[in-house]
Order: C-alpha cells, then sequence, then structure tokens
C-alpha cells in the first residue's frame, strides 16, 4: 500500500492518533518489545523520506534501519521492554498489552494532549486502559502509524538481540532473533536454557524429549 495512504488511514479516523505495534511475541528468547508512535506533523518531505514505510516484516532489517531514525525524529514516540522473568509471570498476551499500554501513557504524558485516539495492531485492545482506543486487524500495513510504532519495535529488539547475542553467542540471537529455529533448538538441546529464554515456550519440546526416554 503506498505511504499516502497509510496516512490517510489515519487521517479517517478524525483524531490524533497514536499507533501501538508490538515486536517478540512469538520468539522463545529475549524481552517482548512495544512502541507507540504519534506524527505531530505531516507534510510532503516526512512523506517522501517515509515512501517505503510498511509493515516490519515486510521490510528487510536493511530498509527498517533506513528509516528508522527519520521515524524517531519526527514523531513524539517511546518503546517499552517487558522482560523474560515478567512474561513468564503474566504470560506473552499480558506483557505485550501492558507494554503497548506504558509506551502509549509516555506518548501522551510526551505531547501533552487528551483528545488521542489509540490504534492498537492486532485484535486485541489494551486492558485498563482509559483512552479511547479500536484495534486494527493488520494494522501495520494499513496505518502509518502503526507501521512506524512496528519498525521502532522491531528495530529496537533486534538491536537488542545483538548484544544478547554477544553474551550468549551459541544460540545466534543475532540471526534468529530468539525464534525456535532447527539451529536455536539444537544449542538449546546441547547447552540447555539461559536467563533469557522463557521456559513457557518450550514446554512442548521438552516434552516431546522425555517421552522419548
Amino acid at each position: 500500500m503506498p505511504v499516502t495512504e497509510l496516512f490517510d488511514f489515519d487521517k479517517k479516523q478524525n483524531s490524533l492518533i497514536i499507533g501501538t505495534d508490538e515486536a517478540g511475541r512469538g520468539p522463545a528468547a529475549g524481552g517482548v518489545f512495544a512502541s507507540a508512535v504519534f506524527f505531530p506533523e505531516i507534510n510532503s518531505k516526512l512523506i517522501t523520506e517515509l515512501a517505503i514505510l510498511n509493515d516490519s516484516k515486510k521490510l528487510t532489517r536493511k530498509k527498517r534501519e533506513s528509516i528508522y531514525d527519520v521515524i524517531k525524529e519526527n514523531t513524539i514516540n517511546s518503546t517499552v521492554c517487558i522482560e523474560v522473568e515478567e512474561i513468564e509471570e503474566i504470560n506473552i498476551l499480558n506483557a505485550s498489552l501492558k507494554a503497548m499500554k506504558t509506551a502509549c501513557q509516555n506518548v501522551i504524558q510526551q505531547a501533552g494532549a487528551k483528545n488521542f485516539l489509540v490504534l492498537v495492531d492486532g485484535n486485541k485492545l489494551i486492558k485498563e486502559f482509559t483512552v479511547p482506543q479500536k484495534y486494527v486487524i493488520k494494522g501495520d500495513s494499513k496505518s502509518a502509524s502503526i507501521a512506524a510504532a512496528s519498525i521502532l519495535a522491531k528495530v529496537t529488539r533486534d538491536r537488542y538481540m545483538d548484544e544478547l547475542d554477544k553474551i550468549c553467542p551459541q544460540y545466534g540471537w543475532s540471526k534468529n532473533a530468539g525464534y525456535l529455529t532447527k539451529e536455536h533448538i539444537e544449542a538449546i538441546d546441547k547447552y540447555g536454557l539461559t536467563k533469557y529464554h522463557r521456559p513457557s515456550f518450550l514446554k512442548k519440546h521438552f516434552e516431546k524429549q522425555l517421552a522419548l526416554f
């Protein structure tokens, strides 16, 4: 979808828009990140600079990195991480929604405005959140604000996994971002779990291993 249509989608909501999205719900290692983004001003220069803006999953890492600073410099934004310990305590869905809520609250506080509508990527609303909101299924390919949030969350998380990869290089996190690739599973079987792994995401794997004995 052309970037102009993404901005038009937000404009049609007839409100000040904050878009929010997460990165890292699926991996078995590392925290989950969520970003919230508000564009205070949209002009032709910005639209040109964000011509490739789209769902972060549809862009290469290089392309995501190329517009990361443009988004950071032209928006009021916040990115929040919920780490593994809390994910295990409250579950990944609640952790994702909590990160979104905190990121949105940070943006609202920075912006100082009160009449926002929050567009939430996916099919869930943020819990215990008094700000008007609506969910948008596949919102990261429909809304400019959600797409921008998806870029910030994904790039920040990828950089975070690069740092964890330096600490635990045997798991290949700079390549697999914590997802359970074949190589990652083999490394878990060989070296065991770290404090950065999510044990609840590996129950089925270990149950299968135990069934072999």
